[in-house]
């Protein structure tokens, strides 16, 4: 074969060119340079290649199949690959990788090797590895790989992953590198997972570790159309369509901030998250106050006080724990059904639900021991327990059945609805009914709390937004009216008119403007303080409770079938078992509207 290539060309890549065109035709190749009359270059392949049965002709005449050669072995390239991708895996520079054992917790690898080893968890693959990797790697802009210039993957981890049986997308923070601080590559890997996500339909985890945006290299993507900001408006899409995820794993400031607010449910760790719109150091610039970061954002600073935490986790372990058992009440997106489980019975029998619920109104009890009654055993998961602990929100399987439950508590304040457990019961029935998850409500309360304190601190707006969530939800609802259902209370906690499935009432039930003791001073406290003789003043002041209570019990809402059905305690778990089970496909249409105005 004879090839002739331009003048321009030297010696040795005439050589080259040979041998590359003799191994691949099998024969002998002349390559000639220019005009030149003779090769400047042949080349003989020793063995010619069998074209009609895919084998090669060796010098013995015998043939061997190319695709069963074992001699082969990966190249030097595929070798200095493997060495680049192994140094990206190092993280950011050594030093910083000793401090994170003196901070208690794990190089964000380990962290992924933590989260995703096992049966049922596996990291899948992996994007944007080399991201940035010319601006710092040996070779590169900076060829000292130990300078705090180190930018492996620009300090942020996207992937996809398998977690507790579930395809997830997950994005986590090198805290090694700039302090997982933010900057136009890892941006860029951060919106294609979440745009990714609204494709695929799938979970999202952030496990975040960020001091915010990189200040040194922001232009390009702070303010751009594809930056920083793009991340919240992708929450937003995201918001509603699949469940997003956070757990934090240190400072969160400023706009890194924003993610585990947006996200559906946020954990923090004790002793090592924060989150704040400013470090410690801006808020004493600007205000002039000192405060360390804990003081300013820390754990219990968002679980008691912002209700921005969900849950508050031990240590890195524990977060795990808790967000492999919350998954498993979430469906993977909003065209699907949480998972069922085999039922199991409840830890406590429901014969003794009678007994725990008081036949006084006003004393107080524990509804958590209703609730072990009534919810299969080891599935109750309360989310914000600390934050407006007046009302517990939790999910837990009902016979097998995932159920949001949203159930006052007496224990607290009485079981008065104040402005911070109203804001948390009404975005919780807002994310359930987003993901399907059918709602339980046990209604034992006085009704809204009264007084300027609470005026002052929205009790009117907070309300206003509960009564919203759960007129809008279109999920199955049922409502048990466990004791006193009082005000507005009744309206806010799935009563008769805020079309739920059914409302049931227990023996122990009232239903009433007010109790007893207020309405009856609101009504006849001039009649009795016109009655002079205190022993007949009480006397008349008790018959008219006792007549009043009449008119509310339970027992005259079934007979004027304001509820459902009246039920014996101890088959309360039953009937609603079979009630969420036989309303588990009905179909709500809300009008026809772009959306509500309540926010």
């Amino acid at each position: 074969m004879r090839v002739r290539i331009p003048a321009s060309a030297a010696d040795e890549e005439a050589a080259a060119i040979a041998a590359a065109l003799a191994d691949y035709v099998g024969d002998t190749v002349e390559v000639f340079v220019g005009d030149e009359t003779g090769p400047t270059a042949t080349h003989q392949r020793e063995s010619a290649p069998d074209r009609s049965t895919g084998t090669d002709a060796t010098a013995d005449g015998t043939t061997a199949n190319r695709g069963d050669r074992t001699d082969l072995e990966p190249t030097d390239r595929e070798r200095a690959l493997r060495e680049e991708i192994a140094d990206i895996l190092e993280g950011g520079p050594k030093k910083y990788r000793d401090q994170l054992s003196e901070e208690g917790k794990l190089f964000v690898r380990d962290r992924l090797e933590l989260w995703f080893s096992g049966p049922d968890s596996e990291l899948q693959f992996e994007d944007g590895t080399f991201a940035a990797f010319d601006d710092w790697h040996p070779g590169g802009a900076n060829a000292d790989e130990e300078t705090d210039d180190r930018l492996p993957a620009d300090g942020l981890i996207t992937a996809a992953a398998t977690f507790e049986g579930r395809d997830v997308h997950v994005m986590a923070n090198d805290y090694t590198v700039k302090r997982g601080s933010m900057a136009a590559k890892g941006v860029e890997k951060f919106l294609r997972m979440q745009q990714r996500a609204l494709k695929t339909g799938n979970p999202v985890l952030y496990l975040m570790d960020s001091s915010g945006g990189r200040i040194d290299q922001q232009t390009g993507f702070f303010a751009n159309r594809e930056g920083i900001g793009k991340y919240y408006y992708n929450h937003s899409m995201l918001s509603g369509r699949v469940p997003q995820i956070c757990v934090l794993y240190g400072p969160c400031i400023a706009g890194a901030a924003y993610t585990p607010v947006f996200a559906d449910f946020t954990i923090m760790v004790e002793g090592m998250s924060a989150m704040a719109i400013a470090s410690p150091r801006m808020v004493q610039m600007v205000t002039g106050e000192e405060i360390d970061l804990q003081e300013l954002g820390g754990p219990q600073v968002h679980a008691r006080e912002s209700g921005s935490a969900d849950l508050v986790a031990r240590d890195e372990e524990h977060a795990r724990e808790l967000v492999a058992q919350l998954i498993t009440y979430l469906p993977d997106n909003a065209d699907e059904k949480p998972p069922k489980r085999e039922p199991n019975a409840p830890a406590k029998s429901p014969d003794g639900i009678d007994a725990v619920v008081p036949q006084e109104p006003n004393k107080g009890y524990d509804m958590t021991d209703v609730i072990d009654r009534l919810v299969d055993e080891g599935s109750y998961f309360e989310l914000r327990p600390d934050y407006g602990p007046e009302i517990l929100t939790a999910y837990a399987r009902l016979d097998g059945r995932p159920v949001g439950i949203v159930a006052n508590q007496p224990a607290h304040r009485a079981g008065a609805i104040f402005p911070d457990a109203a804001e948390k019961a009404a975005e919780f029935v807002w994310k359930s009914d987003a993901f399907n998850i059918p709602l339980l409500y046990l209604c034992d309360t006085p009704g809204f709390m009264a007084g300027s304190q609470v005026e002052k601190d929205g009790i009117l707006e907070q309300g206003k937004k509960l009564i919203y969530a759960t007129s809008s939800a279109t999920v199955p609802k049922q409502t048990v009216v466990v004791r006193k259902a009082y005000g507005a209370g009744i309206y806010a906690m799935g009563g008769p008119a805020y079309d739920p499935e059914s409302v049931i009432g227990l023996p122990s039930g009232e239903i009433a403007i007010m109790g007893p003791e207020a309405a009856i001073n609101a009504v006849y406290a001039r009649k009795l303080a016109e009655i002079d003789d205190p022993e007949e003043r009480e006397r008349v002041e008790r018959e008219l409770r006792e007549a009043y209570r009449e008119d509310i019990d339970v027992h005259r809402m079934a007979s004027e079938v304001v509820i459902d059905e009246l039920v014996p305690p101890s088959s309360l778990r039953e009937e609603l078992a079979a009630r969420f089970d036989f309303y588990a496909d009905i179909e709500k249409d809300l009008p026809d509207k772009k959306h509500g105005t309540v926010l």
